[in-house]
């Protein structure tokens, strides 16, 4: 996990369920896992379009050195 998972505090549940979108590193070189809110967009077979929280994608990139 990069950035994200469980929400630290009840005023830091922004999500309202106590597990916030997250940032997962994978083995692959550049992909990253996204869990976060579905969406209703047509995607190719096996392809989904997630939202996360702005703030999520800043710490994942601070984590990974990019900011």
């Amino acid at each position: 996990m990069i950035a994200g998972g469980p929400c630290r505090s009840g005023d830091d549940d922004k999500c309202g369920n106590g597990d916030c979108p997250t940032v997962y590193a994978t083995p692959e070189p550049g992909m990253l896992a996204i869990q976060g809110y579905d969406v209703t967009h047509p995607t190719p077979k096996g392809e989904s379009v997630v939202l996360i929280p702005e703030d999520i994608l800043k710490e994942a990139a601070r984590a990974r050195g990019w900011l």
